[in-house]
């Protein structure tokens, strides 16, 4: 079965903390809802672009779904929505206000690479996963 293109991730493909994160979503993920690009790809770099943020200056994941973008945290809330269970239960962080929890986002996002380090090139997907990495 070929994969939705709805609900696409898109990530920094030389971050560890991304990279790993991507991992745990597709370890999560039985029901394969989401596809990834990284930031870096061709691909990843016109989705960036076409919902108006550049892409040489991303710090954010980012949640293509159902037409709609999502970034920081509310990305992470919706990432987590539909994983297997137990990680729907997050959504209930959405009380917290969203100026917060971006806070802490942002914190980690600005320190991601000085915290989890960094690749020198994107990750490269095994070949039962590459149907679900857009290039």
């Amino acid at each position: 079965m070929e994969p939705s293109r709805e609900a696409v991730i898109i990530f920094d493909g030389v971050c560890n903390l991304c990279s790993h994160s991507v991992q745990f979503i597709i370890r999560h993920d039985h029901r394969h809802v989401f596809n990834f690009a990284a930031a870096q790809s061709n691909a990843g770099r016109a989705l960036v672009m076409q919902i108006g943020l550049n892409p040489d200056k991303l710090e954010t994941v980012v949640l293509l779904k159902d037409g709609q973008a999502y970034i920081r945290s509310d990305a992470a809330l919706e990432i987590a929505k539909d994983l297997d269970w137990p990680w729907p239960a997050l959504r209930v962080l959405r009380i917290i206000p969203r100026f917060f929890r971006n806070q802490l986002y942002e914190l980690v996002a600005r320190n991601r690479y000085r915290w989890f380090g960094k690749k020198t090139y994107c990750m490269i997907p095994t070949d039962d996963l590459k149907s679900r990495f857009i290039e």
